[in-house]
């Protein structure tokens, strides 16, 4: 059975700074430009805003300090600043869902920004060092990845060469997008002879380093069918924690990601069956291979297989990561917001030459921490209501 949420909210406007690499911009001009843009996209104004949720890598107050920069922190009834990685902004989907529906506002803004790449040209450290960790000084977070694709190739066989398909698919699919950063060709070959970062991920299994901001802006479904573009509704969320530091991961091989997919078809009342399209959080090679599989798209240990077939490639049976991911179009530090952008995109029809044949349920998953924080968003078209 069905959540009595389904539906009612929609996603009526879109943001994208498109910004992937903007010297001089901060973390905040990006947030504010990608929020102009998705108020602009569905015809409001700031003055519209009453819901505020946000999260920043950069700063420890990101309501207040994003309040006050947009000037809308007077007519705010309802915020929240959950911080979990990058995973946060589909937590934040959740709780604009229940602010919006309890009445406590009435347009809710998500919102993000990042001037990762053109302020320093890396990730940003680590901010909390865990202590049993930290003495080691493995690479943050890429060791920690590292340490389960190895354990995913122990008890799986999977290999270098199935992890790199995911690269390949998400390079076919970029070049199907002008907006992704990188486009040229990349063979087989390229990606297994990449520079090893931590063993066994290389520089090509890590995702890219760019600046970006996004944003969405949520509303009533009675309000969204009055406006501008086509509403899209949320017809399910989930989500799931399991740990902080990777040493403290129940099992390296398996995230709560099916954890928070199960929670998020059952609000939803579909299968997966019924799903056109899937975004997944690509801040390494086997954050994908091991999401497919978590979520259920195919066996446990069978994701390596899956993804060399071509299926999640262009033509392929699944289309995932559609507008070229983290590895391929841009990962400004928190990504998750950006699997809901183009999710969104795909249901509109508005993806151009990467447009999902009649996409009318999309799939958005983000991760946070290291495999530590699972949010699984399900998105549907009026016509699935």
């Amino acid at each position: 059975m069905s959540h009595h949420l389904r539906g009612k909210v929609v996603i009526a406007g879109i943001g994208n700074t498109r910004r992937w690499n903007a010297p001089g911009r901060t973390a905040f001009d990006q947030l504010e430009e990608a929020a102009l843009l998705a108020l602009e996209d569905c015809g409001m104004t700031l003055k519209d805003v009453d819901g505020l949720y946000c999260a920043l890598s950069t700063s420890g107050l990101p309501v207040l300090n994003i309040a006050e920069r947009l000037g809308i922190a007077p007519q705010l009834t309802h915020a929240d600043g959950t911080m979990v990685g990058g995973a946060s902004f589909l937590f934040h989907l959740r709780s604009a869902m229940s602010a919006l529906l309890a009445g406590q506002c009435k347009v809710a803004l998500v919102c993000y920004g990042s001037n990762q790449a053109s302020a320093g040209g890396r990730l940003v450290p680590m901010p909390d060092p865990q202590p049993y960790e930290a003495p080691y000084s493995a690479r943050y977070p890429l060791s920690s990845y590292a340490l389960a694709a190895a354990r995913h190739m122990h008890e799986f066989g999977t290999t270098r060469e199935d992890l790199a398909h995911v690269a390949l698919s998400a390079r076919a699919w970029a070049k199907r997008n002008p907006d992704a950063l990188m486009r040229d060709d990349l063979t087989l070959d390229d990606i297994l002879s990449s520079r090893m970062i931590s063993d066994p991920l290389s520089k090509a299994d890590s995702c890219l380093v760019t600046d970006g901001g996004a944003a969405l802006v949520l509303t009533l479904a009675e309000r969204g069918r009055d406006l501008p573009q086509l509403p899209i509704h949320v017809l399910g969320t989930g989500i799931a924690l399991s740990h902080r530091q990777i040493a403290a991961m129940p099992d390296l091989a398996r995230t709560v990601a099916t954890q928070s997919g199960e929670r998020a078809l059952a609000a939803a009342g579909i299968t997966l069956s019924e799903v056109d399209h899937v975004m997944v959080y690509d801040a390494f090679t086997i954050c994908t291979l091991m999401f497919l599989e978590d979520l259920g798209f195919c066996a446990k240990g069978e994701g390596g297989a899956f993804v060399a077939s071509g299926a999640i490639a262009p033509g392929g049976s699944l289309p995932v990561n559609t507008n070229g991911g983290g590895l391929s179009c841009n990962h400004p530090g928190m990504y998750g917001l950006f699997t809901l952008i183009e999710s969104v995109e795909q249901l509109r029809g508005t993806a151009g030459e990467r447009q999902v044949a009649n996409a009318r349920i999309s799939l958005a998953h983000a991760n946070g921490g290291v495999f530590s924080s699972q949010a699984t968003a399900i998105l549907g078209t009026p016509a699935t209501l």
